[in-house]
């Protein structure tokens, strides 16, 4: 496996890499876990050639606090990668990705407006706009995201239908712990205590018996604050906040 921390010296390589090979791509912010496994043995699996990337994004964190406290476990992240048979490892900074300060942005008026998007400002700007630099790095064939966060997924994969950009977007179901807990880099913050009572919503989120507003006042009961329960398309969209962690997850109905 090999690491690459100075872009220049990337793309530089990127070049000398066959164009005969599939090439897979996962970007990540690091604090790996299971389901990021996961997403990058599908890379492997379906591909010759395997991309992680490992960047914390300030520009899509709309508390300061959240950036400031994000885990960091980059030592074990790299084991991870290699065990999993990652070939390539980019580790850029803040000044490689944003040259121009974060002048430029990807701006989407629709989708990024409801959910996610409503209650944390700027947001998908900010994911937007570093999944398109990435993407341009990787040049990959292919590029994984987790059903987890299916807003961004939606959003990143029409990103790259209206800007022409070839790499397909995948997506790979999420992994849960046994408690049904969804896979989050974020649950590293939880304690104990909270981490049982998290696995409440899951179960809640899921139940078909139940309209939006049912689900959120069981939640609220449960202790839960709640930023959104909604349904769209047929897939129920959560977001709660445990203490000083904020938690999101869905199911398809």
């Amino acid at each position: 496996m090999k690491v690459f921390k100075d872009l220049k010296q990337w793309q530089e390589f990127r070049e000398q890499l066959s164009h005969q090979q599939s090439v897979g791509f996962v970007p990540t912010m690091g604090a790996l876990h299971d389901g990021h496994a996961s997403l990058i043995k599908k890379s492997v699996t379906e591909n010759d050639v395997t991309i992680l990337s490992i960047f914390v994004n300030p520009t899509q964190f709309d508390e300061s606090s959240d950036f400031e406290n994000y885990p960091s476990t980059l030592n074990e992240d790299l084991r991870l990668a290699e065990q999993n048979q990652v070939d390539y490892v980019l580790l850029p900074t803040f000044e490689d990705i944003y040259p121009d300060n974060y002048r430029y942005q990807i701006h989407e008026n629709e989708l990024s407006q409801i959910l996610c998007g409503k209650s944390r400002k700027g947001h998908f700007n900010g994911v937007l706009t570093v999944v398109l630099k990435l993407l341009n790095l990787a040049q990959a064939t292919r590029a994984y995201f987790g059903e987890k966060d299916y807003q961004q997924y939606l959003l990143i994969k029409d990103m790259c239908r209206s800007f022409f950009i070839k790499t397909e977007i995948v997506a790979a179901p999420i992994i849960r712990e046994s408690s049904g807990l969804a896979l989050s880099s974020r649950n590293k913050r939880l304690t104990e205590p909270e981490k049982l009572n998290a696995s409440e919503f899951f179960a809640t989120l899921k139940k078909k018996n139940c309209d939006d507003s049912s689900v959120q006042q069981q939640l609220e009961q449960l202790g839960f604050e709640i930023d959104y329960i909604e349904t769209h398309n047929n897939r129920r969209f959560g977001a709660i906040r445990i203490g000083e962690v904020r938690l999101i997850d869905n199911v398809q109905l």
